[in-house]
């Protein structure tokens, strides 16, 4: 029981992942370092009436007696969403309009002139997210110098505006080409629209992404736009829905880029929170990777409606400085993540060929799967572990959801029955056939990159990720399964070992040669002054400031770049020769070759700004011997394919395993958040960090 006194002062750091099925909520004790975990479901219809619900209840089991209210006791407040991601996938943005350079109306459009499927005719493009009468042009032309070739038509602009106020928008996004040289344009163009839709959400590419490429920026820009009322309405329900609870603490959004943002950067700029939700689990990765002794990792995060991949290489992963999320490109720092639908609530199917298919489509939180008894008939992922007994047949989250097999078994035998298996085949084939899916995501982010996954550990997370690992890793002959302590809430936890940061750029096409040494260090300069703006923006204390340098690089001539860290200290002819040496090993690590003597070009300088922050601290435990049969919390049968029948196995309970504890599969761990599923031919150890290591048994 905690004290009425130490109850109401501000002593818990709560991270909140808020994803498609469940909110997670991990919560850091201040004062005596140790960590909860609370989990329940997701609200669709308003995700932010979920996760005050799960705050509350998260809360009270911890704090009881807080007088100022269930949240008056949070300290810091971190929170992971996918609003911005799902209204995205859903296109269910707002009526935006858009203005740009006379002769550019249709870029958005056109694009790179490159199908989504290069042999796939009839493959659809992405919905364009400004209709055409939209989008409208006005005269004004700056050279690339920033030179101004002709001025802005004031006029022209405020017509323009008026026109677009008539049509009811309710965002409008501003490119203009070369407005990332020279903003003045695109400043004043902002200027009317204010004047004239003093209401409408309003967003620049100068803002957003002051980088060269004009498409790719007209995209951000416009899905800036497109996103930004549906996160800042999202943004004033959950805000009081918190302060409702008693909280004061000031509360942050994750970015794409790992960090953390205020609320109000985010609600200005939803763009850069597409990836909001994954990303925490990746620095939640990094974060235990290195305690564990593993800095070379391939993260595989499966949650209940999408599985996010990544590698880590030396305990860092890549940032993207441009990615395509769903098929539209952004040109925002972002981890590099790749997404496939593939989640426990992905729906089985026989398609038109006769032949299994699983996803992308989900069941998400509400129906979701057939077990849940919400109304779905369809088979998921999360049937089929149900009916082979790898996951519990009767409850989830510790007891507090019921499950039921029977509705499990009616739906996989639905499907059953038109593919001519027995239930048992058909619910392993589902799982087979989500493996393979899960698979060819990982190739894509190592072995079509220039990584061997066998020279990485497999760390599992998300509600489902344990479940699936151990056979995942098989199939991509991966040697090593790390399973952290709670790996259900891991993005949760995520935004506890997370620092505030923000990425600053600026385009300069310069070659990669002395004469360009002054050039680059006035571009890094610049970019230093609005980092340190943005420092004291945020109250970051001197000693707690990090800057990393950056360049992006390329062949002259090639089209696309390659990230280079830029060593510290003052800009000259060495570091130059260091840049272009780095870029020549990175280029033969992605592309297999180095084009030895070629011009090298600078394209894109960047500064990533980090500010220190308290966070969560992951404390080793004492060694308590390999003997982990005090765990076992029961046995039943379940039906494995490696021996194609019912095996007795036992279930083990998570919270009872102690570090040293050693086990052989079959064995199934059970947890509030999670269950791993350890096969025959595999073993289970318990480090000192909680974590469950999964390898080849000897």
């Amino acid at each position: 029981m905690v004290p009425t006194s130490m109850a109401t002062k501000a002593r818990w750091r709560v991270g909140v992942d808020s994803g498609g099925t469940f909110t997670d909520i991990c919560l850091f004790d201040e004062q005596e370092g140790r960590v909860e975990t609370w989990k329940v479901p997701s609200t669709p219809d308003d995700p932010s009436r979920g996760i005050a619900q799960g705050v509350e209840e998260a809360m009270r089991r911890v704090a009881p007696q807080a007088g100022d209210g269930p949240a008056a006791a949070i300290a810091y407040f971190g929170h992971g969403t996918t609003v911005a991601t799902n209204a995205l996938i859903q296109h269910r943005g707002v009526k935006t309009g858009l203005v740009t350079t006379e002769g550019f109306r249709d870029l958005l459009e056109i694009g790179r002139q490159k199908r989504p499927d290069l042999y796939d005719i009839q493959a659809d493009k992405p919905l364009t997210l400004v209709p055409r009468d939209l989008r409208l042009e006005v005269p004004e032309r700056l050279r690339y110098t920033g030179e101004i070739d002709t001025p802005l038509d004031e006029a022209k602009m405020r017509a323009a505006a008026r026109v677009l106020k008539a049509a009811d928008v309710k965002a409008v996004a501003v490119s203009f080409l070369y407005g990332f040289v020279r903003p003045d344009h695109e400043k004043r163009a902002l200027e009317i629209l204010r004047e004239e839709l003093p209401d409408a959400f309003l967003s620049a590419g100068h803002e957003i992404a002051p980088e060269f490429r004009e498409f790719e920026r007209l995209s951000t820009v416009v899905l800036n736009a497109y996103l930004g009322p549906v996160m800042r309405g999202y943004i004033r329900r959950l805000a009081p829905r918190l302060q409702a609870l008693g909280m004061t603490a000031t509360p942050h959004l994750t970015q794409s880029n790992g960090g953390v943002i205020g609320f109000a950067t985010a609600a200005d700029m939803p763009v850069r929170t597409i990836l909001s939700g994954p990303a925490t689990g990746v620095v939640g990765a990094q974060a235990i990777g290195a305690l564990a002794g593993f800095p070379d990792l391939i993260t595989f995060d499966m949650g209940g409606t999408s599985t996010d991949v990544a590698l880590l290489q030396g305990g860092r992963c890549r940032l993207a400085a441009e990615a395509t999320v769903h098929g539209y490109p952004i040109k925002a720092p972002m981890l590099d993540i790749h997404t496939v639908g593939a989640g426990g609530g992905s729906v089985a199917y026989v398609d038109s060929g006769g032949l299994l298919k699983v996803g992308p489509r989900s069941a998400g939180a509400d129906p979701g799967p057939a077990c849940y008894d919400k109304g779905n008939e369809e088979p998921t992922v999360t049937d089929a572990n149900v009916v082979l007994q790898t996951l519990n047949p009767e409850h989830l989250l510790g007891g507090r959801m019921t499950i039921r097999q029977d509705l499990a078994a009616q739906a996989i035998g639905r499907l059953a029955d038109r593919l001519g298996l027995g239930l048992p085949e058909t619910a392993q084939g589902i799982l087979s056939v989500v493996t393979a899916n899960m698979a060819r995501a990982i190739r894509v982010i190592s072995v079509q990159r220039g990584h061997d996954p066998r020279d990485y550990t497999l760390m599992a997370f998300g509600g489902a990720g344990p479940l699936h690992a151990a056979r995942l890793a098989r199939e991509l002959e991966i040697g090593r399964v790390l399973v952290p302590a709670s790996p259900g809430i891991l993005c949760a936890m995520g935004l506890l070992l997370t620092d505030l940061r923000a990425d600053f750029a600026v385009t300069r096409l310069l070659p990669a040669t002395a004469d360009s040494t002054v050039a680059v260090a006035e571009g890094f300069a610049a970019l230093a002054e609005r980092a340190d703006r943005w420092f004291a923006h945020e109250g970051i204390a001197g000693s707690d400031r990090r800057l990393v340098r950056t360049a992006d690089m390329r062949y002259q001539g090639q089209n696309y770049e390659l990230g280079v860290a830029v060593p510290e200290g003052p800009i000259g002819a060495t570091t130059m020769q260091m840049l272009t040496a780095g870029f020549t090993e990175a280029h033969r690590q992605r592309y297999g070759f180095a084009a030895e003597g070629d011009p090298v070009q600078i394209v894109t300088l960047r500064i990533e700004a980090t500010g220190a922050v308290r966070k969560a601290e992951l404390c080793a435990h004492r060694q308590a011997g390999p003997d982990a049969a005090g765990a076992i919390a029961s046995r039943r049968p379940v039906w494995l394919a490696e021996t194609g029948d019912h095996v007795e196995t036992p279930i083990y309970a998570r919270d009872a395993l102690r570090p040293g504890n050693r086990f052989a599969g079959p064995a199934v761990v059970e947890q509030m958040d999670a269950t791993t599923l350890v096969p025959p031919g595999m073993t289970a150890r318990v480090d000192a960090y909680l974590n469950l290591i999964l390898e080849p048994a000897a």
